[in-house]
């Protein structure tokens, strides 16, 4: 009887511990539900605001001219509201940066991964994070002061300001990520693998770009999604070099404007509040927020596609 009595005792002793251990805990779960839901409650703030203002755009503006137009100029006299130049703007740019990040950051993260002693990984990966973190604003002088009259002035290119010269800037930008997030990956390929594969008589760059490279696929495709995602989104490089001129064009050479850079342009305070061309932001704005949420939900399907699990 003594001994059923102690368990019962020691039962609820640990029974009162227990609850004791909930209530001390319940603020921390409170403090971090309220931080889950202020991201939530900002992001839905963020949402309304710019379906706010577009609605109110959209009342003045037929969104099938918006879509389709292929002039711009909101703040002529002659107010025209087709967003094609600014969405190819934004587009070729983004995608000739990629054209300069994707091969450059790969091939860093494979020396880096397969083929760098630790010492000079370790002194390579700070420096390229460092890198990542230079203000944009500085790329784009870099871009006006060097790589317009030093590389594609020679080339061709007739002025200072092009969408090339922006474009080579912003792969320099998000080159560093590209790199980094795909050296994390290559890295966290089990070791084993890398054994197998020189079990079998490969040598290191077949072991780098036929096993490691394959097995890391899906963090790459991350890494390349995220960057492209900052190369759409940049604002100061784009609004410094790109040359500001909302024509519909394909060639790089060209003085172009994204959807970005408009929207640093009508901020500036010249614009009065409550206009059509103060609208014309968040309709920008709109789009582009659409724009990226599409490459976060492709990016998803990506990885669920190529993730690679391992025991």
């Amino acid at each position: 009887m003594s001994s059923m009595a102690g368990a019962d005792t020691s039962l609820a002793a640990r029974a009162r511990r227990r609850k004791l251990r909930r209530a001390r805990e319940l603020p921390i779960y409170g403090f971090l539900f309220a931080c889950a839901m202020l991201s939530i409650i900002t992001t839905v703030g963020i949402v309304f605001v710019l379906l706010e203002e577009t609605y109110r755009f959209f009342e003045e503006v037929s969104i099938v001219d918006f879509l389709t137009g292929t002039r711009w100029t909101p703040l002529f006299t002659s107010k025209l509201f087709g967003v094609l130049p600014l969405l190819n703007a934004t587009l070729l740019m983004a995608f000739l940066a990629m054209l300069v990040a994707i091969p450059f950051g790969v091939l860093v993260a494979i020396y880096l991964s397969e083929y760098a002693p630790p010492m000079i990984r370790s002194t390579v990966k700070p420096v390229l994070e460092v890198l990542a973190g230079i203000p944009t604003v500085v790329y784009g002088y870099f871009a006006l002061q060097f790589i317009a009259p030093q590389v594609l002035q020679p080339l061709g290119q007739p002025t200072i300001l092009s969408a090339a010269s922006a474009s080579i800037a912003m792969g320099i930008l998000i080159l560093p990520l590209v790199a980094s997030l795909s050296e994390d990956a290559m890295r966290a390929v089990p070791q084993s693998l890398r054994e197998g594969a020189y079990g079998l008589g490969s040598n290191k760059f077949e072991v780098a770009t036929r096993v490691v490279l394959p097995a890391a696929l899906s963090g790459i495709l991350a890494a390349v999604i995220l960057a492209a995602s900052r190369a759409v989104g940049e604002t100061m490089i784009v609004a410094i070099a790109s040359g500001n001129q909302p024509i519909l064009s394909w060639n790089p050479f060209d003085q172009m404007q994204a959807m970005t850079a408009y929207i640093v342009q009508v901020s500036l305070g010249d614009t009065q509040r409550g206009t059509i061309e103060y609208s014309t932001i968040f309709a920008i704005g709109s789009l582009l927020f659409i724009l990226t949420l599409v490459m976060n939900i492709f990016a998803q399907w990506l990885l669920a596609k190529f993730r690679e699990e391992y025991d």
